[in-house]
């Protein structure tokens, strides 16, 4: 039989709000005299893993959710590589590999260890092997003996492997740096590259100006070019198309690609699921349980390995990992005649500075979901703006009789409000449509400044979703959150929107969320900060087509799990979808 941890997340306890350690008080082994849980040197609880009897007494009792005791999978009989703060931290276990000439995808949930793993093959981090201490680096090849990873843990001590690595948290740059975008470039830039780097990503326009007043796309391609200016012979991307638009996310997975030769390795850690299948050759799921513990497989062709993910179903190790299977739709939504218009707007025109929108004409119906699809400053949240009644147009007609509840882009995180007064009307009235599906009942006592992206995104997507209006209006929520809670977050919306036989319309890059979520599409056309054009609401096929025949792409159905896929271009598959005028669905 596998082992148990006992694992506390230390910001959810709160012992003097529970009633000074009520799990000390209801756990059973410590009324026989034993003391299995007691108060840490932090002034928290503190569980003996190897006294506890997983009678799953105190993880029900735990009002802020904090604990959790895990019994782990059978096979799982060895030490973590790594574990957090004391033995009721975070445990991970495994690690994924690069691999030289390949592009190396991990795929799993938030707060499962994969920026941990990462970190630990980069340097960042030394893993400790699940001791209170750091491990050696030749603790950590004995630990490795006969594997790949041996290897390169060999070759990382021998300075044979020289690696470069992105992080996750790119808003960091501004307050690590002073000064222009051309001026950090140069200062790392090992390779003499800038020029050819700058064209590829596109950063020529935002080079003379200060790193504080860039936007967070170009801060993120500006992180790329800087670790990819490095040399180094294994690089590392955490989560490098976050605030990316659509051709942006294309462009860099291209760009990416390309690093990997057969004296370069590369890994990425990424939640749109077409981009990492259309960058990776190879794909490790990771598994377990958020903040407790992540376990890494052994690495799939990417396909596969996708596949695998969204069956929640590991066939090689026999592990289940999810008790349900993500599926997509064959074909697309055949669109309704006769249904209800909502709203709509017709010859709508706005100048926002050298900026010019225009809408000719459109509507939405009841109990739809529309997706928009559009480059970034092409006008999506300032025509979003413009239906929420937050802006005017210069021209044009919009009914603005509506009641509208409006989750904009870029959120409040610097806020001291607790989350349980933003999320008042949620808790009061959508325990089972809200709360729980959303994760959010452990977040309560914090407030908005504690929360991380995705917790913080939740939050937001929920106070939108529990208001009463006739009009949703949701920009870009699926930012920060991870493949399965996107999912759920689209099942959220759709649930809502049905309930209420209301309307709700969806800015997004993720295509495959917009895939899974949309009725209809609206796609924007025109030039990034010049002019914007907005066509629809269309069938989903329509919107596709025009939106991938503006990007040259064609793109095709899993025949497991009839996800959208990206094609190679010029492959048989493109040729054919092009020359028959279908580019999304087959």
């Amino acid at each position: 039989m596998g082992r148990r941890i006992a694992v506390i997340e230390k910001d959810k306890c709160h012992p003097k709000e529970c009633g000074n350690y009520l799990c000390i008080r209801v756990c059973p082994v410590n009324r026989t005299g034993d003391e299995c849980i007691t108060k840490g040197g932090d002034g928290k609880a503190h569980i003996e893993a190897a006294l506890c009897t997983g009678c799953g007494i105190c993880p029900k009792r735990c009002p802020f959710g904090a604990i959790h005791i895990i019994n782990l999978p059978d096979d799982l009989d060895e030490d973590p590589l790594h574990r957090h703060q004391d033995e009721n931290g975070f445990h991970l276990y495994r690690v994924p590999i690069p691999i030289f000439g390949k592009v190396t995808g991990i795929l799993g949930r938030n707060g499962i260890g994969k920026s941990t793993a990462m970190k630990i093959l980069a340097g960042v981090l030394k893993p400790n092997l699940g001791k209170d201490h750091e491990a050696t680096i030749d603790e950590v090849i004995n630990r490795f003996k006969g594997t790949e990873a041996q290897l390169y843990f060999e070759k990382l001590r021998d300075g044979k492997i020289k690696v470069a690595y992105k992080p996750q948290a790119v808003d960091l740059i501004p307050k690590q740096f002073q000064g222009t975008v051309r001026e950090l470039l140069v200062h790392v830039d090992e390779k003499k590259q800038l020029a050819d780097v700058v064209k590829k990503l596109q950063l020529a326009d935002v080079l003379d100006t200060d790193i504080t007043k860039i936007s967070g796309g170009e801060l993120q391609r500006v992180a790329i070019a800087a670790t990819v200016l490095k040399k180094a012979n294994v690089y590392f991307f955490d989560e490098p198309t976050s605030f990316l638009d659509i051709k942006q996310r294309l462009r860099v997975a291209e760009f990416i690609r390309e690093l990997a030769t057969p004296d370069t390795a590369v890994m990425v850690i990424e939640h749109d699921l077409i981009i990492l299948d259309h960058m990776t050759d190879l794909i490790h799921v990771m598994y377990g349980e958020e903040q407790a513990y992540g376990v890494v497989s052994k690495p799939k062709a990417s396909k596969a390995g996708v596949n695998a993910y969204l069956e929640g179903y590991l066939r090689e190790e026999n592990m289940r990992f999810r008790d349900h299977e993500i599926k997509f739709m064959a074909k697309p939504p055949t669109e309704t005649r006769g249904m209800t218009v909502l709203t709509g707007w017709k010859g709508i025109k706005a100048k926002l500075g050298k900026f010019q929108l225009t809408a000719k004409e459109g509507s939405l119906w009841k109990n739809e979901v529309v997706g928009i699809l559009g480059e970034n400053g092409i006008g999506k949240t300032s025509f979003v703006k413009i239906l929420a009644g937050v802006d005017k147009p210069d021209a044009g007609d919009v009914d603005t009789k509506l009641t509208v509840s409006y989750k904009p882009q870029y959120l409040d995180a610097d806020s001291d409000e607790i989350v349980m007064v933003i999320l008042h009307d949620a808790i009061m009235n959508y325990e089972h449509l809200l709360i729980r599906p959303l994760g959010l009942k452990g977040l309560f006592q914090k407030q908005l400044n504690e929360l991380s992206g995705g917790e913080l995104q939740r939050v937001a997507i929920a106070a939108c979703l529990a208001k009463k209006a006739d009009l949703y209006l949701l920009d870009e929520p699926s930012a920060s959150l991870d493949v399965e809670q996107r999912l759920i977050v689209s099942k959220v919306i759709r649930e809502v929107m049905q309930q209420r036989g209301t309307t709700s319309l969806v800015v997004d890059h993720d295509l495959l969320f917009l895939d899974y979520l949309s009725d209809r599409l609206v796609v924007f056309d025109g030039e990034p900060a010049k002019r914007g054009e907005v066509n629809g609401p269309m069938s989903m096929e329509q919107g596709m087509n025009m939106f991938l025949a503006d990007i040259g792409l064609t793109f095709r159905r899993d025949t497991e799990s009839y996800r959208p896929r990206a094609n190679k271009p010029g492959s048989q598959m493109d040729r054919e979808q092009k020359k028959e005028g279908k580019l999304y669905y087959m």
